[in-house]
């Protein structure tokens, strides 16, 4: 048996560019026969401020769609806490993997930080960060040596994130490649995320699997037929 894991998706109780929450997007990925969704809400200056002003306002407002996602699904899905960070004077967006509640609470405004503190940072705690859709219009390519990876295949249909030219970056530099649905709207399907041979239930096990490179990258839908993409393994 393999298990999918989504790597890359969004609940309106916490981004409000996404549509669907945190329960309608819990079944869209039970019925897709996910097995585990990290949910990666936007953690930006924008997001942030519509909170309010108190840290403990905004980053409750972070984690709600993640909240409510995992309660609602229960043993249904297994929910991990991703997050998708942009700094402040930036439009490039950062995976994060491996972070708790815990830390992102007790670390305040990390998107007033930029690449170079925030990965010593991340480092220092045995994160992984990768830049999501890099070659997009608006991206900035970023020195490799302080990302673990790069988004090969995102998902969105509605953007061209010029996929090839991102894993062709990521091969070059050897760097950890992922995929993700980028899911947002109810005229998206999951489509996007990792297949493993074992269950991914915990931030360590995800760590585990994207260091090994033993996935299987899933890129399936518009996206993936605009960029002549299939799945492939995650190994050069």
């Amino acid at each position: 048996m393999q298990y999918k894991t989504e790597l890359h998706a969004h609940t309106r109780e916490s981004s409000n560019c996404a549509d669907l929450s945190a329960q309608e997007v819990a079944e869209r990925y039970i019925a897709a026969g996910y097995t585990t969704l990290l949910v990666t809400n936007h953690y930006n200056d924008y997001h942030l401020d519509l909170a309010g002003e108190a840290w403990e306002e905004r980053i409750a407002h972070h984690l709600a769609g993640y909240r409510a996602l995992k309660e609602y699904a229960g043993d249904r899905l297994c929910v991990l806490l991703g997050c998708e960070l942009r700094f402040v004077g930036s439009a490039n967006d950062y995976l994060v993997f491996g972070a708790d509640e815990d830390f992102l609470i007790n670390h305040p405004d990390l998107h007033k930080m930029n690449l170079k503190s925030f990965s010593a940072l991340a480092h220092l705690h045995g994160f992984l960060i990768v830049q999501a859709h890099p070659f997009r219009n608006g991206m900035t390519v970023m020195n490799p040596e302080h990302l673990d990876g790069f988004e090969v295949f995102n998902g969105h249909p509605g953007h061209h994130s010029r996929n090839q030219i991102a894993d062709a970056w990521a091969k070059q530099f050897g760097a950890i490649r992922t995929s993700g649905s980028d899911f947002h709207h109810p005229t998206q399907s999951p489509c996007g995320g990792i297949l493993t041979s074992a269950p991914i239930r915990t931030q360590k096990e995800l760590l585990d699997v994207l260091n090994s490179g033993d996935y299987t990258l899933l890129c399936a839908g518009p996206a993936a037929e605009r960029d002549g993409m299939r799945d492939m393994p995650a190994k050069y």
